[in-house]
């Protein structure tokens, strides 16, 4: 069974930087495996916001192209959001999420609040 666990949230001020990691479960091979960060903000859709492919492609959501940077750890086991500039409008809750096969794990989230 993988397990995720999100940390790195926060409050911050509009224009800091936040630096999200998503440690998955020992044991587990991940190299075949797509690697996500989501966020839901209140009243809207889990929205997919930066992911990495089992074949090493890397996207991006249009809003955070420029500002975020995804990357793994050497082993896949670890997955890096690095949010820099951030705007109000990136307050949500982030998750973490694993496509293995047909299988998707989730984290249970971390929360992002930025004020203006």
């Amino acid at each position: 069974q993988v397990r995720l666990g999100e940390s790195g949230g926060g409050s911050v001020q509009a224009g800091e930087s936040l630096r999200l990691s998503c440690e998955a479960s020992d044991g587990y091979y991940y190299g075949s495996c797509d690697e996500s960060w989501f966020r839901q903000a209140p009243e809207k859709e889990r929205e997919r916001v930066a992911g990495i492919d089992s074949d090493g492609t890397i996207t991006y959501v249009n809003s955070v192209k420029g500002r975020f940077t995804i990357s793994q750890g050497g082993t896949k086991r670890t997955l890096i959001l690095k949010m820099n500039s951030l705007k109000p409008e990136d307050t949500a809750m982030y998750y973490c999420n694993f496509r293995c096969g047909r299988q998707d794990y989730w984290g249970r989230g971390t929360q992002v609040t930025v004020s203006s």
